[in-house]
């Protein structure tokens, strides 16, 4: 049963998150967490999430803008082994507080709580009429580039950040979700690198047809969203972007995800 659930959840995520550029390794990883421990869900996610990126490479790699590449994709990859390099070396932070709603209780960590706070504030600049007539400047992709590395090695979370400021870039959407597709290609590269030498192992090899399916599951999902691009326009993509934002903001802010 947990085989049919995971890759049904990650055939429909594979879709949404090839236009916003994040979402995979945030929804599929709780859901993994139903049916399996923390380390080994997180283990999981990390191998579906990986090579659903190369898959989505290999179908729009090539559109990626090579100028925000650099900028954006170096200071993003350097900062990710720095975050996953501190998430080792801090592995019991306590939570911020704790509450419970409807029965269950709920934990909010410091990281994820500030995350969900900038991105709140990233997504309401594209809901807002005059701020969604900014743009970053080619000065701020290095900024941009770093704090979503960083906290994509610390916390897994690097899509959100990376949309909020791409977003912005004056990209093309085929240029945006190729440039997007490449960071965060090399970025679970960097980060999973680091992860592999602390990470457990065991209960992986018992679960290699999970793995199989969910992968392949996320590439068909991946297909189905690229062919949907065409239909897509860049104003409506802001408009999910946003709102996908807000909606993962308030859910890591919560401690719900």
């Amino acid at each position: 049963m947990e085989i049919i659930i995971v890759s049904i959840v990650a055939f429909l995520v594979s879709i949404l998150t090839f236009f916003s550029g994040f979402g995979l390794g945030t929804i599929l990883t709780p859901v993994l967490m139903i049916f399996f421990p923390v380390e080994i869900a997180i283990a999981l996610t990390g191998i579906v999430h990986f090579f659903n990126n190369v898959f989505k490479l290999f179908l729009v790699g090539k559109n990626a803008n090579k100028s925000v590449l650099v900028r954006f994709g170096i200071p993003a990859v350097i900062a990710a082994f720095i975050g996953a390099w501190v998430l080792l070396r801090i592995p019991d932070v306590k939570p911020l507080f704790i509450y419970t709603l409807f029965g269950n209780t709920f934990e909010v960590y410091p990281v994820k709580f500030v995350i969900s706070i900038l991105l709140i504030i990233f997504a309401s600049m594209d809901l807002v009429p005059f701020f969604s007539k900014l743009k970053f400047g080619e000065e701020k992709l290095p900024l941009g580039g770093f704090l979503s590395g960083f906290f994509g090695g610390l916390s897994g979370n690097q899509g959100a950040l990376r949309t909020a400021f791409l977003i912005k870039a004056g990209l093309s959407k085929e240029a945006f979700i190729g440039t997007a597709v490449v960071v965060s290609t090399f970025v679970d590269f960097t980060r999973l690198s680091v992860y592999a030498t602390n990470v457990s192992q065991s209960g992986i090899s018992d679960n290699i047809q999970l793995v199989v399916c969910a992968t392949a599951s996320a590439i068909a999902g991946a297909f189905l969203g690229n062919k949907l691009l065409k239909k897509v326009t860049l104003k409506f993509l802001q408009v999910v972007v946003a709102v996908m934002l807000i909606l993962i903001s308030v859910a890591l802010g919560a401690g719900f995800l």
